[in-house]
């Protein structure tokens, strides 16, 4: 699955003429219900359009959580949930999620010798042919599955995309003033284990003595996505050559033990799937309402609107009304004073999409992780994206072709959500929740993906014959929080 913008995608339809009439059948599952309603409450707001009725029946459905239809085999009908709530058993159900069926990133057998390749040109025809036989070999041997694919940075610039991760953990680590202290290391999703064997293999060739007492640990978002890193071939290679691996099989947001020595916790393209909530506000009042997903008893979904009263969404925004962060959905009050006039204006502005469950990950590592350091990369934008502030692309690969989506209301286990992180008001909401002196708080830092791989990496690894460098010419919409 193409995650970045390194190969052009260009779809004009959300699904195909072709598509559609030869699997009708199979991609029913994108043909789902998507009203926008609201609750009629006295209390509450009218619908974007007021013509628009809730059906009573849905007060009688009882709200549930990720964790309680983690019990489930099949996704609930008759029921509400919150957004971040819907989007978290989409992704990470254990018997339909997403990333319980099969989701796989393209690993190159060897990595590219870009010293004999000519140019960028020539290293995209390679990377999409060797993509293309790859996803070719995975339907041969599944036909009955269509299994999920995307590429990485740390998969396509292996070892060196890793290398600057363990250049730059070394000089932090040297830098710390204590050296006698374990080198201890946690990351969060870490996917075939290509950048855990990267930065063991740099400090166990370079700094061996640091080597001697680093302690590497992994840990998932989920305990499912922990207990199938177990089954991965290359990750028990990792393990295999370096015994200082050890695979916690525990959700982060499970996670109660305090870890009182310092350490590195790194988290590459994680945040990105991490469950957001959805807020709109209300034209005259400005006031902001709550996205709730309701599954009819047919299992269609429709999205109705309530008054924010659920604890963490009311934090966040509390927290983030002390930050600089003005949100674009209020901008222009005297254009929206005006279009409250116009006839069958819309009563709410458009969409926003809030990282609740990220604020909750901040959590366990102020708590559990009084000592960490912070090494994150990630999207700051996406193309493709559905309506909406901070929104997220909702895509699925079908016959070898990804079809994007204009919703996130789809149908549970079949699609890739995947959000953009605005890394300044994530820094800033860090420094709230994580660090409160002034003193630590200037130590946190933004860059672009290109910027930090000019620091840490060795750059004539990837140069082609011609001098581009594909490693800084990718992934331009990456960027990463060091603190």
């Amino acid at each position: 699955m193409n995650r970045s913008t390194i190969l052009l995608r260009r779809f004009s339809n959300l699904l195909k003429k072709s598509l559609t009439e030869s699997y009708s059948s199979k991609l029913s599952l994108l043909s789902q219900s998507r009203k926008l309603t609201s609750t009629t409450s006295p209390d509450s707001l009218n619908g974007l359009l007021n013509d628009i009725p809730l059906n009573n029946q849905y007060y009688n459905y009882p709200r549930l959580t990720a964790r309680q239809t983690a019990l489930r085999t099949t996704p609930p009908k008759g029921a509400q949930m919150l957004v971040r709530d819907f989007i978290d058993d989409s992704l990470y159900n254990p018997n339909y999620g997403y990333f319980s069926k099969q989701a796989i990133i393209f690993s190159p057998q060897n990595h590219f010798d870009f010293s004999n390749i000519k140019d960028n040109l020539e290293f995209m025809n390679i990377v999409a042919s060797k993509y293309k036989e790859f996803e070719i070999s995975l339907d041969d041997k599944d036909k009955k599955v269509t299994k999920q694919l995307w590429h990485t940075s740390t998969e396509l610039f292996k070892p060196w995309y890793g290398y600057a991760f363990a250049k730059y953990i070394v000089n932090e680590y040297k830098l710390g003033g204590n050296p006698q202290h374990d080198l201890i290391i946690y990351e969060l999703g870490a996917g075939n284990g290509t950048l855990m064997l990267n930065i063991l293999d740099y400090i166990q060739k370079f700094e061996p003595a640091i080597y001697k007492k680093t302690r590497y640990r992994v840990v998932e978002i989920s305990s499912m996505l922990a207990e199938r890193q177990r089954s991965i071939q290359n990750f028990q290679q990792v393990v295999n050559v370096h015994n200082c691996v050890e695979i916690i099989n525990k959700s982060i947001f499970d996670w109660n033990e305090t870890i009182k020595d310092p350490c590195f916790f790194l988290a590459c393209e994680v945040f990105d799937n991490f469950a957001h909530d959805v807020i709109r506000y209300n034209f005259s009042s400005e006031k902001p309402v709550q996205g709730i997903v309701v599954a009819n008893d047919e299992g269609e979904y429709e999205e109705i609107y309530e008054p924010v009263n659920d604890p963490l969404i009311i934090r966040y925004l509390s927290l983030r009304n002390r930050t600089m962060y003005k949100t674009p959905a209020l901008q222009n009050r005297l254009l929206r004073s005006l279009r409250n006039k116009l006839p069958l204006a819309p009563n709410l502005t458009q969409p926003e999409f809030i990282p609740t469950k990220l604020l909750l990950f901040l959590d366990i590592l102020k708590d559990c992780f009084p000592k960490h350091r912070l090494v994150i990369s990630d999207f700051y934008k996406l193309p493709d994206s559905i309506q909406g502030i901070d929104a997220p692309v909702v895509q699925t690969r079908y016959q070898q072709t990804m079809v994007p989506c204009s919703t996130y209301m789809v149908h549970p286990g079949w699609f890739d959500i995947f959000f953009p992180t605005n890394f300044e008001l994530l820094k800033d909401i860090y420094q709230l929740v994580c660090r409160s002196s002034r003193a630590e708080s200037e130590k946190i830092k933004v860059l672009q993906q290109k910027e930090f791989l000019k620091r840490y990496s060795d750059l004539t690894k990837t140069q082609t014959k011609s001098g581009e460098n594909p490693m800084l010419m990718y992934y331009e919409n990456v960027k990463f929080l060091l603190s």
